[in-house]
């Protein structure tokens, strides 16, 4: 099993930029999927972005795509999400999740389909 911890979320205005960063301990990190989730309250948690064991493989939800990036660092045991023009509708509680890849250099979109799954951040963006 893999623990996650997310950093780097905080306030923002419309239009800003945020790095979020995931930490992961364990030694299987560079062969998990991992994931970006998002829940505004009352809200389901939604997929963000996703990518590969080996970062070649990535998916963005229609909403951001053009406007935030996913990336990993195996050596470093981190994913990121860069998050640019940020949007007040955004602000939510992001989430990392991780999971073993099976057999393929593949990405997951559904939050069931991951196990591990880290504390949460904050994003808060003002209009």
């Amino acid at each position: 099993q893999v623990q996650l911890v997310e950093s780097g979320g905080g306030l923002v205005q419309a239009g800003g930029s945020l790095r979020l960063s995931c930490a992961a301990s364990g030694r299987t990190f560079s062969s998990y999927v991992m994931g970006w989730f998002r829940q505004a309250p009352g809200k389901e948690r939604d997929i963000v972005a996703a990518i590969s064991w080996s970062g070649s493989n990535t998916y963005y939800a229609d909403s951001v795509k053009g406007r935030f990036t996913v990336s990993r660092d195996n050596a470093k045991n981190t994913v990121y999400l860069q998050m640019n023009s940020l949007k007040p509708e955004e602000t939510a509680v992001y989430y990392c999740a991780g999971r073993t890849a099976l057999f393929s250099d593949r990405y997951y979109v559904e939050d069931t389909e991951y196990r591990d799954w880290g504390q949460g951040t904050q994003v808060t963006v003002s209009s």
